[in-house]
């Protein structure tokens, strides 16, 4: 069993001496691990950065087998990222989120797509936590906990949407939501128009909602908790708007 692909760097951990078993996100062979033999040496090291591109090859004897990978840097986004904190913090957190929740050796070709552009996003400056924030929710909808925002759940109307119910994840209208206005969450307005500026409340706002849903995914999916390096993320934006 062999094959070829593009792939993302999710993670490289340490395997015996020297070795690395190395997660990746493929193009077309979705979430898929392999042993990569020197992997922890000082050679490879700068290659199995989190957010790297790389080409890799996967051989092994059986297809349920972990394999092994040989990999080509394609583009180095790590080292782009090192000295830019808390985009490297939003790449390390989108890295992992991808780990934890999607399903393993199934193809995702909208997520790897996804988290392509974000990463040229992130690499590329200016304002881009309202990226960010649209990059988890469009993962929900991937993962199939898409949030429905079209129309107020409880009426059916389409104007004044200003709630998100956090049980349905479904637009509610001022109206109907004012008698439960301390059980649901606030909608941010670039929720609903994305070339609206959001400010740093909205930003929160929105990683809070995005956050409980994907615990939720995390919780059905029986994959634990969601990553710490999304909670120290999450951290530091709600730390720098402070500042």
């Amino acid at each position: 069993m062999n094959w070829t692909d593009e792939g993302i760097v999710l993670s490289a951990r340490k395997h015996g001496e020297s070795a690395a078993i190395v997660t990746l996100l493929t193009r077309d062979n979705g979430r898929h691990a392999g042993l990569v033999r020197g992997g922890s040496g000082s050679r490879a090291r700068g290659i199995y950065q989190t957010g790297n591109l790389v080409s890799a090859e996967w051989r092994a004897r059986l297809s349920e087998h972990l394999g092994t990978y040989t990999c080509e840097l394609l583009q180095p986004n790590a080292a782009l990222l090192m000295s830019e904190r808390l985009p490297l913090l939003a790449l390390t957190s989108a890295a992992a989120l991808v780990e934890r929740l999607l399903p393993e050796r199934e193809p995702h070709p909208d997520t790897f797509a996804s988290l392509t552009a974000l990463i040229e996003i992130l690499g590329a400056g200016g304002h881009w936590l309202s990226h960010y924030v649209e990059w988890e929710l469009g993962l929900l909808t991937h993962l199939g906990y898409g949030l429905e925002l079209s129309e107020c759940a409880a009426t059916g109307a389409i104007d004044d949407l200003v709630f998100v119910s956090p049980r349905t994840g479904c637009a509610v209208s001022a109206g109907a939501g004012a008698p439960y206005r301390e059980k649901l969450f606030d909608l941010p307005a670039f929720f609903m128009a994305r070339d609206t500026e959001p400010s740093a409340e909205d930003i929160r706002t929105g990683l809070r909602i995005t956050g409980h849903f994907l615990a939720r995914c995390a919780k059905d999916a029986d994959a634990g908790e969601l990553p710490r390096s999304r909670a120290r993320f999450v951290d530091r934006v709600a730390r720098d708007a402070r500042e």
